[in-house]
């Protein structure tokens, strides 16, 4: 069975999430690397702020959650990745506006 999820619909849900240390989702944060998709998968790296972050594995278990509600039939990964570290730069224009930070500020 082809599945219709594309990236932007995986991405979509998992604005949902948000880092409660910032209070802001983790893709407009830019911690979402990579999304690939199969008819059986939908795999997901990303990262965190920092390795120390102490809420990671809760903000990966609430990506696998939001994956479930998207798309319960297909198997899921979550992989925690460290390349390339994560710099505010990576934030969409809505979070640095969020943190009161112009765009050439990061």
């Amino acid at each position: 069975m082809t599945h219709a999820l594309d990236e932007t619909a995986v991405r979509d849900a998992l604005k949902q999430v948000i880092d409660p240390e910032v209070g802001m989702n983790i893709v407009d944060l830019g911690l979402i690397y990579t999304v690939r998709l199969t008819d059986t998968r939908i795999a997901v790296e990303m990262t965190m702020t920092s390795p120390a972050c102490p809420m990671g594995q809760m903000i990966m278990d609430e990506v696998d959650a939001a994956l479930r509600r998207l798309a319960p039939e297909l198997d899921r990964s979550v992989e925690l990745v460290w390349q390339p570290e994560w710099t505010p730069a990576m934030m969409s224009d809505t979070a640095k506006a969020h943190f009161g930070w112009q765009p050439d500020d990061v």
